[in-house]
This record gives C-alpha cells, sequence and structure tokens, in this order.
C-alpha cells in the first residue's frame, strides 16, 4: 500500500484510471481509498469507494482506448497530493488537467480533479 501522498497520486492515476480489470482496479482502490473517499469532478462529486469504483468503470467504458499518462512528477505536502495528466488516445492528448488528493492515514480522503484543458478538434 502506498502512503506517501506523491506515491498515492501515481497509484491513483495510473493503477486505477488505466486499470482495464475491473476486480483489479477494486483492490486497488480499496487498499488505497478511505470507505468514504469523495471525488470532485468538474461536473460532478462522487461520493464513497462504490461510487468512485462506478466512475472509474464509467470513464473506461467511455473510451476504452484512451490512457491517462502522468505530466510532471507527483509531488505532496504534508496531508496533500498533486500530479498533472494528459488523457485520450496513446498518440495523442485530448484533455489535460491536474489531480490534487488530501491524505490521511494512508490513504486518500478527498480527490479533486480540475480540467485545465480540452482540444476540441483531432487531426
Amino acid at each position: 500500500m502506498a502512503t506517501l501522498p506523491a506515491d498515492l497520486m501515481q497509484v491513483n492515476l495510473l493503477e486505477v484510471f488505466n486499470e482495464p480489470d475491473p476486480a483489479r482496479r477494486a483492490a486497488v482502490i480499496a487498499k488505497n481509498y478511505a470507505e468514504e473517499v469523495v471525488w470532485h469532478e468538474p461536473d460532478r462529486i462522487v461520493r464513497g469507494r462504490k461510487g468512485f469504483e462506478r466512475r472509474a468503470d464509467e470513464l473506461r467504458a467511455e473510451n476504452p482506448d484512451w490512457v491517462f499518462r502522468p505530466v510532471g512528477v507527483a509531488s505532496g505536502l504534508d496531508d496533500i497530493g498533486h500530479l498533472g495528466f494528459q488523457y485520450g488516445p496513446a498518440d495523442q492528448p485530448v484533455v489535460t488537467g491536474m489531480d490534487i488528493a488530501r491524505i490521511k492515514d494512508g490513504v486518500i480522503i478527498e480527490l479533486y480533479t480540475i480540467v485545465t484543458g480540452i482540444q476540441t478538434s483531432q487531426s
């Protein structure tokens, strides 16, 4: 189990949102997120591990061939972690943003996803 904020940010991006297998994804969520985790997305708030699992499943289903890639290095300070990301087809990011998380007792208790850019047309 990752416990440092920077490590948890890597787990969040790569082991949850890039994981195609729902059972493996659920196991990672169970180990690295509080039972009552709250995830703030630009258009919704998701509550609890089960809600988190459902929303991660939805994102994977919406664009099954898209991947998340880290931008820069994950960082942490006290109980806060941060990691920038790109999301889209493997050869062309469509969405850019960042995840910021609050950590308590070695797990993510609150996650904020901030979208900083969306490419509106693909060539």
